[in-house]
């Protein structure tokens, strides 16, 4: 997500591509760069920008969640070494 790079937060279903990209955020660690939820309805959906909107309130928790989200690295460099291991593996077994 090109967003990411520019410190723009994704609220997200958590569904195919956007699973991966997008880490719910972890106010514990201090981990992830955006917000998921996962079931298709408009309740989960509230909950999580209403979570998002209190955090967006402490400009500490939001700065370090657009850090996280600017760090991203969503290139296909890990994707490529994934596909490259998983054809090798594959050539090895036949």
């Amino acid at each position: 997500m090109i967003a990411l790079k520019y410190g723009a937060i994704p609220i997200v279903r958590e569904t195919g591509g956007l699973k991966d990209t997008v880490i719910q955020f972890n106010e514990d660690t201090g981990e992830g760069n955006g917000f998921r939820f996962y079931n298709y309805n408009p309740d989960e959906m509230g909950e999580t920008i209403n979570y998002a909107i209190k955090l967006y309130q402490d400009k500490n928790i939001w700065g370090k969640i657009m850090t996280n989200a600017m760090k991203s690295d969503n290139s296909w460099e890990k994707s490529t070494e994934k596909y490259a291991d998983l054809y090798k593996k594959l050539m090895e077994e036949l």
